[in-house]
């Protein structure tokens, strides 16, 4: 199976953690594909700590086992990459549940040049009992839509465990996840780091153990999910924070100025009060969004530049504390003339103290956040001067 007077072409990584009912077939499979197609190749177990006979039985079908003792999916996977001596790696289940002797698409889009090759088990059809109902037409297809819309990939089967990718590429993505949503990782970082990506159907069928999968669907699905938004400060706090001051605003600064009706129901200050905490809220979310996002540049998580930078050659520190300056003073000047036109706020009427005090409390909380998120981002080490450079 290996030459040893040739460089290695292709890894095959198997995660395993007691899997002695089907690690054997799989390994066998991946030989027989490798020696069919004449691949200078080799069989890795990243074993997990299995406790059964796994490890004997990987062996003697020709795998070589490498013992991962951090327990997870994505440890055991992220071992298995790094003994990988591999031009390629393509990683699958010990389960028996993927075709592993129809590596040839994979490999062939590896030596065509694409980075990463996904399989699409959609595309390559899912046998009967191999999936269940709520994995394969709830969670799947929401969260692999999430990740294309959140990062623009076109991975459409996010959770696919039959995968390949270059050694190299793998090594870039400096991977950190230990569990199960290794699998999303590997998918967002080659879309955030501009990699050439692909799918190939493949096939999924029952696996063939006679116990539980090691999966668990509301757990591991939470996992994915939280994973996609950590990674997509824009979706997680930027577009819900601008559409809610959006809206926030407009009613804020109608209700501001006295009530309106709208059908049977009169829209008053109780109103003006709820939509002004929605207002503080998203902006909060708004500076939460631009200091992740810079946080996340400035160290090297997200490669790619923030959108918004060209902006910073027209606001700088200096203009974004005079801005929230501004509207905290006319916040406080509100008060004030709330204070001067009625001491005790009877003589001008229970609902316009209302709004004259909580509109200017509003605009002073605003402008303190303002004030505030200049001084963050500048902690954080923006020169503007620097960045327009780049």
């Amino acid at each position: 199976m290996i030459n040893k007077n040739k460089p290695i072409e292709l890894s095959i990584v198997l995660p395993c953690l007691n899997e002695e009912q089907t690690v054997g077939v799989c390994v066998a499979k991946a030989v027989r594909f490798l020696k069919e197609y004449k691949i200078n190749g080799e069989v890795i177990v990243a074993d997990n700590g299995s406790r059964d006979l796994s490890i004997d039985i990987a062996k003697k079908e020709g795998a070589i086992i490498t013992n991962i003792e951090q327990k997870g999916y994505g440890k055991a996977l992220r071992g298995g990459f790094s003994a990988a001596r591999g031009k390629y790696i393509i990683m699958a289940d010990s389960d028996d549940s993927y075709d592993l002797d129809n590596l040839m698409p994979f490999v062939e889009k590896l030596r065509d040049g694409y980075d990463l090759v996904m399989g699409n088990r959609f595309k390559g059809g899912i046998k009967k009992g191999a999936m269940p109902w709520h994995h394969r037409y709830i969670g799947n297809p929401i969260l692999s839509f999430l990740g294309r819309l959140f990062f623009r990939t076109p991975a459409n089967d996010f959770h696919c465990g039959l995968r390949g990718f270059t050694k190299a590429v793998i090594e870039k993505m400096n991977l950190q996840t230990t569990g199960m949503e290794l699998a999303s990782e590997i998918v967002i970082k080659s879309s955030i780091l501009g990699m050439k990506v692909c799918e190939v159907p493949t096939t999924l069928s029952p696996d063939g153990r006679d116990r539980p999968p090691h999966l668990r669907s509301f757990r591991d699905g939470w996992r994915h999910l939280r994973f996609l938004l950590i990674y997509s400060p824009t979706w997680l706090f930027l577009y819900p924070g601008l559409s809610l001051f959006t809206l926030g605003g407009i009613i804020s600064l109608i209700l501001f100025f006295g009530p309106i009706r709208i059908g049977l129901r009169l829209i008053d200050f109780h109103s003006f009060i709820v939509t002004g905490t929605i207002m503080i809220l998203a902006t909060s979310m708004i500076s939460f969004a631009v200091i992740t996002r810079v946080f996340a540049y400035n160290t090297g998580l997200l490669p790619s530049q923030p959108e918004f930078y060209p902006l910073f050659k027209y606001f700088n520190l200096e203009r974004g504390l005079g801005l929230g300056f501004a509207v905290f003073m006319i916040g406080l000047a509100v008060v004030i003339r709330a204070i001067i036109l009625s001491p005790e706020f009877n003589a001008i009427g229970f609902d316009k103290s209302i709004r004259l005090v909580f509109g200017g409390s509003l605009a002073m909380s605003i402008g303190g956040q303002a004030f505030l998120t200049s001084f963050v981002l500048s902690i954080l080490g923006i020169n503007i001067s620097a960045q327009n450079s780049r």
